[in-house]
């Protein structure tokens, strides 16, 4: 960053110093991971130079003619990597690709149900703190109050008896498996559409180590930046019938010109997740949450579900008598990050909750495996387990240097 570090130098001193952070530190939010240097290397280009208002092809600038290839490239290599009929890859996030495809297919206060955010579902799905709310008629289901795992039945009853025009699959803090195909046919049967986010679980999906919806739903909506490991962005995936609407819905419906840099490292990423070495990871980027959770639950633990089938965990911090800021605080001060999360039936404020979610996508592809999972399990529930013991976050504040420098992430900036 030569350029920055002349013209700019407070701004290079503060990248640098979240470089260090990343570097030293256990990344272990189920939302976060490391993208590759190539994928750095697009999203630093000139493509941010470029305004593309339009499709390739149909712009409304002069000058498109690489980015038309580029982002005709994202496009086919989407298509390719999921398997889907159409794909958009414009969309911001994935909240903007979530508005986009309700904005498709939906007129204001057609009713949507959806997971209870508070219960693992997402903001974007109809909480009361999104504009969806405002825009459409939520209703929601919840995860069965002793098991903590998804109630289809309900699901389908509830769906009968209010019959939404919109069913939404897809979590932020459901560490089990969806039935992409139970939904589906739930949503047949009241002749409405299904809507799967699969933002956090895509990578297990393209290693089938997840239900794949592609066949189970009219539209697909994903980050990038998960366990997909691209640049902070999404993508929306559909059947092609719905691919005009969708168009129209993301621009001009809520975007004007698209991120062509963004797009370019969504194409690098694509490629990279269509190799042998990103199928592996995936697989053991669930392997890695399996262990983690036995470790945790070996130590007097408790976990919502009892466990995972995907890349996240969720404790329930109640027996400990801690909240889940004071938590994500104290394994902060060890450099080892987490977050604090809402668990079904808290009683807590979302503010501060009784739930702390942890994830292993990171980690894996720094290159963890088990045997460290089930060292960093241990410290971690010896540090929730001690909260005032000074000495012992210090010596796992050791152990986390010693483990980052043992899987350096990108050595070469």
């Amino acid at each position: 960053m030569r350029f920055l570090s002349k013209n700019d130098p407070q701004i290079h001193n503060l990248i640098n110093q979240e470089l260090n952070r990343q570097k030293n530190g256990l990344v272990m939010i189920a939302s976060e991971n490391f993208t590759s240097p190539a994928v750095l290397e697009a999203m630093a280009s000139v493509l941010s130079n470029k305004y593309a208002e339009g499709y390739p092809q149909n712009r409304y600038y002069s000058g498109n003619e690489h980015i038309d290839d580029i982002e005709s490239l994202a496009i086919d290599r989407a298509k390719k990597l999921f398997k889907a009929e159409y794909v958009n890859v414009q969309p911001h996030s994935g909240t903007s690709a979530n508005l986009a495809s309700y904005l498709a297919i939906l007129n204001p206060g057609d009713k949507i149900l959806s997971m209870n955010l508070t219960h693992g579902g997402h903001l974007s799905h109809g909480s009361k703190a999104s504009i969806v709310s405002k825009l459409y008629n939520i209703i929601h289901y919840n995860v069965d109050p002793q098991t903590h795992l998804i109630d289809y039945d309900q699901v389908r009853k509830i769906a009968l008896q209010e019959k939404p025009k919109l069913i939404i699959s897809g979590t932020s803090s459901y560490p089990r498996q969806i039935d992409f195909a139970q939904i589906n046919n739930i949503a047949k049967e009241i002749n409405a559409y299904h809507l799967a986010d699969i933002s956090h679980i895509a990578g297990l999906c393209l290693a089938k180590q997840h239900p794949d919806p592609i066949a189970n739903a009219d539209i697909i909506t994903t980050t990038t930046h998960k366990t997909l490991r691209g640049p902070r962005s999404a993508i929306i995936l559909a059947k092609k019938e719905l691919g005009k609407k969708i168009d129209k819905a993301v621009f001009p419906g809520i975007q004007g010109g698209p991120l062509q840099h963004v797009i370019a490292a969504k194409a690098t990423c694509f490629a990279e997740a269509m190799t042998e070495k990103y199928i592996n990871d995936q697989i053991q980027t669930i392997k890695n949450a399996q262990s983690l959770a036995e470790t945790l639950k070996a130590n007097g633990i408790k976990l919502i579900t009892n466990g995972t089938d995907t890349h996240l965990i969720l404790i329930d911090l109640r027996p400990l008598n801690l909240t889940g800021k004071k938590a994500a605080d104290l394994l902060a001060q060890t450099n080892i990050y987490t977050n604090f999360n809402v668990i079904p039936y808290d009683t807590c404020a979302i503010s501060n909750p009784s739930g702390l979610r942890l994830g292993t996508p990171a980690l894996t592809t720094q290159g963890l495996k088990e045997q460290e999972m089930q060292i960093i399990g241990q410290a971690i529930s010896d540090l929730l387990k001690n909260p005032n013991n000074n000495k012992l976050g210090d010596n796992t504040k050791l152990l986390v240097n010693d483990l980052t420098k043992q899987f350096p992430i990108y050595s070469q900036i």
